[in-house]
């Protein structure tokens, strides 16, 4: 579930990629400064917008698994936010984290990560900044035309050895930095790729649209985790 979630925001491709660049890539000094720059340009227009709405596709592909395709959306305001997919949604009011299992109809309640944790990570918040903590290295790898548009593809290096994901890629639109999709590649041969479909930036939303509401599901048991 949190490689899922994980994904709903990062992107990745192949170590050896970056040895076709750089023959080091050891710690996060190491990283591309045009890469760092096209990074800081797609945060600082994230930063901008007052809220967001981003509709998209995760696709995931287990070891001898048929490829599974869902439907999802993101929505961003402020510390708040939500993620809703049909297997299950993340909804965070800014003090906590409900995470609702609609297969299992449970409820887990938990608390707002620190910003060093790596759970983290799963905010649209440090979606574009996480780069920046010093864990991993990066590199712009290429830059082609895609859809009548030319795009960017960044590559993240995890230096943690123990983090599930052996390599990352974010791809970006290079004339408005948006990110166009996101792919991860497990360890265990797994991959998750989310491509934006649709991106409304300053969406109005109603006050009470990123609180739980535990009327609305019937029959979940809800268990706190916070502590």
């Amino acid at each position: 579930m949190k490689k899922i979630a994980f994904f709903l925001f990062v992107s990745i491709l192949s170590i050896s990629a970056f040895a076709q660049t750089k023959t080091y890539y050891n710690k996060a000094s190491d990283s591309d400064p045009k890469a760092k720059a096209i990074l800081d340009k797609v945060r600082k227009k994230y930063e901008g917008y007052k809220s967001l709405e981003a509709a998209f596709t995760l696709e995931i592909e287990l070891p001898e698994q048929p490829k599974e395709t869902q439907k999802g959306k993101v929505t961003r305001q402020g510390e708040k936010y939500r993620v809703e997919l049909p297997s299950h949604s993340v909804i965070c009011d800014g003090k906590a984290i409900w995470l609702v299992m609609t297969g299992n109809k449970e409820v887990q309640i938990n608390n707002i990560p620190e910003e060093d944790e790596a759970e983290a990570i799963l905010s649209p918040e440090s979606l574009f900044s996480f780069y920046k903590d010093g864990k991993f290295a990066y590199v712009l790898v290429n830059e082609y035309s895609q859809g009548g548009k030319v795009v960017q593809d960044i590559e993240f290096k995890p230096l943690e050895k123990n983090f599930d994901y052996s390599k990352l890629r974010m791809t970006v639109n290079k004339a408005t930095n948006e990110v166009v999709s996101v792919k991860a590649f497990g360890k265990d041969n797994a991959r998750f790729t989310i491509s934006i479909s649709q991106f409304t930036p300053n969406k109005t939303f109603a006050a009470n649209y990123f609180a739980f509401d535990k009327a609305k599901y019937p029959g979940y048991h809800v268990e706190d985790l916070r502590y």
